[in-house]
C-alpha cells in the first residue's frame, strides 16, 4: 500500500462523477463542434459506425464535449462511541457551473479541516480528476490548490486510486469498479442501471436523483475495497449515511 494511506484513512475524500454528452444528439451539435467531433473519434471509430452513434455511446467520456452532472463524495469518520462510519454527499445539477461551485466549497472546508485533502476513486488518476479539472477550465472556474496537479510526478498528487492499486505494476490491466468488488468478495447494493444508461436515464427520463443513488453506490464500493486493502472490517450498512 502507498504510505500516504494511514491505518485508518480518514483524510480521505472518496468521490465519483457521472457525465453525459453536453447536447442530447449529435443533431443539436453546432455546425463547427460537428466537425470537431467527426475528427476527434475518426482514428477511433469502428467500421460501418457514424459519427452520430459514436456521440451518444462516447461524447460523454471527453471533458471537451461531455458535462459532469453528478459529483458524489464520501469520507470515512469516527462517531462519538469510537465506531468507524462513513458519510455521503452527492451534488447533482444540471446547471454544471452550479454543480461544481458547491463541490469546490465542500471540498475546501474539508482540505482546511484535514490540513490537506486527499482524494481517493477508482480510475480517479485518468478520468474523474482530470475531467473535473477540464471542466473547471472551460466553466473559468480557478482551480482551487488542491486540485492543481499540473506538471507534478505521480507520487506528488497525492491521489489513491484503487484501479491503480489492484495493478500491483501490471500497467497493462484495466479492472472495472465492479469486478474488483466482486472479485475482492465486496456485495455492492443491487442497482438496475449500469454506466452506459445514464444518458439515457438523464435526456429520456430526466432522473437525477436515479443516477445520484447510483454514483454513491459506487463511492460506496471504492470505500469498502479499500478497506479491504488495508486490511480492515468492511463498514456495515447501518454506519453509511447520507446527507442531503
Amino acid at each position: 500500500m502507498p504510505n500516504h494511506i494511514s491505518a485508518y484513512p480518514e483524510h480521505l475524500l472518496i468521490l465519483d462523477i457521472e457525465t453525459v454528452p453536453q447536447y442530447s444528439s449529435f443533431s443539436e451539435l453546432p455546425e463547427l463542434w460537428k466537425s470537431l467531433w467527426a475528427d476527434r473519434v475518426s482514428k477511433t471509430m469502428p467500421e460501418n459506425a457514424e459519427p452520430g452513434q459514436m456521440y451518444e455511446q462516447r461524447a460523454g467520456i471527453h471533458a471537451e464535449f461531455g458535462k459532469i452532472i453528478c459529483i458524489s463524495t464520501g469520507f470515512f469518520y469516527k462517531d462519538k462511541a469510537g465506531r468507524p462510519c462513513f458519510r455521503l454527499k452527492s451534488y447533482q445539477n444540471p446547471d454544471e457551473k452550479k454543480l461544481l461551485a458547491g463541490f469546490l466549497r465542500n471540498a475546501g472546508a474539508f482540505d482546511r479541516k484535514k490540513k490537506g485533502v486527499q482524494f481517493a476513486g477508482h480510475n480517479i488518476r485518468e478520468f474523474d480528476i482530470p475531467y473535473i479539472c477540464r471542466r473547471l477550465m472551460i466553466q473559468q472556474i480557478p482551480l482551487p490548490s488542491f486540485l492543481q496537479f499540473s506538471g507534478k510526478k505521480p507520487w506528488e498528487t497525492s491521489l489513491t486510486d484503487t484501479m491503480q492499486l489492484w495493478k500491483f505494476g501490471d500497467y497493462k490491466n484495466y479492472t472495472s469498479l465492479k469486478l474488483l468488488a466482486a472479485s475482492l468478495g465486496i456485495e455492492t447494493t443491487k442497482n438496475e442501471m449500469d454506466g452506459s444508461q445514464v444518458r439515457d436515464i438523464y435526456y429520456r427520463e430526466n432522473d437525477l436523483p436515479r443516477i445520484a443513488a447510483y454514483c454513491r453506490n459506487d463511492v460506496i464500493a471504492t470505500a469498502q475495497i479499500l478497506l479491504r486493502f488495508l486490511d480492515l472490517p468492511l463498514l456495515p450498512a447501518q454506519n453509511i449515511f447520507v446527507s442531503d
